[in-house]
């Protein structure tokens, strides 16, 4: 017999004690990402993190490894969206067209989940904090790399292609990771870090990607030169 209140087929909902759980590592990511955006990354311990939320440092340690996997973990909830919106696009889709729509037409829902859990606004002034802190952007290109393998895989299976035989999987991914690295270089030098300039920046860069990659860049005045000397 269906409980009070529950629909049938709909799925279980977390208990209390799970509830608490996932509102103490929600408090500890949204202290983490404030004092990591006012006071850097370097200047936030472990222990500033769990007073913020008047927890022990030892309660922090259960529901994270690191300070680096907190200040990490709204950028690793992004990545997974993507991923998933990957495997969702029409299997006829191009693989680039995929790789394109999925970041741009899950861009707001993406925004949304970051929204449930921090302040987008703050999300994006950590990611700043990640382009320009050593140690926070070595772990977010280790991430990247072991992303562009998983892509590689779902864009493989897509196309009924293996991936270790294969090369353009790995290889069209590679080239999207760089497009999306530089947008991310651009928009962290910017004066605008809102989400919707790092978005119109991710589109412009992508649009470029096929006439980047095949057109002849030289204008008409640099051949001009070039056969005068």
């Amino acid at each position: 017999m269906d409980t009070v209140g529950t629909a049938v087929g709909a799925p279980p909902q977390p208990g209390l004690r799970e509830r608490k759980k996932q509102r103490t590592r929600d408090a500890l990511v949204r202290a983490a990402l404030e004092l990591i955006a006012t006071h850097g990354y370097d200047g936030t311990t472990v222990d500033d993190i769990a007073a913020a939320v008047d927890v022990s440092q030892r309660t922090f340690f259960r529901y994270f490894a690191s300070k680096e996997e907190v200040a990490l973990f709204v950028a690793r909830l992004a990545e997974q969206r993507i991923t998933e919106a990957v495997r969702a696009r029409p299997r006829e889709e191009a693989p680039l067209e995929t790789l394109r729509r999925a970041v741009l037409d899950s861009w707001d829902a993406i925004d949304e989940a970051v929204g449930e859990l921090v302040p987008v606004e703050l999300h994006m002034r950590v990611h700043r904090v990640i382009e320009s802190t050593p140690a926070l952007l070595a772990a977010h290109l280790r991430r990247a790399a072991e992303l562009e393998e998983e892509l590689a895989g779902v864009i493989a299976e897509r196309e009924g292609l293996d991936v270790d035989t294969d090369p353009r999987p790995r290889i069209l991914v590679a080239a999207f990771g760089g497009v999306i690295r530089v947008a991310e270089r651009r928009w962290s030098a910017g004066d605008d870090l809102s989400s919707e300039a790092l978005r119109e920046l991710m589109r412009t860069s992508l649009d470029h990607v096929g006439p980047a990659l095949a057109a002849n860049w030289r204008t008409t005045a640099s051949l001009n030169r070039h056969n005068e000397t």
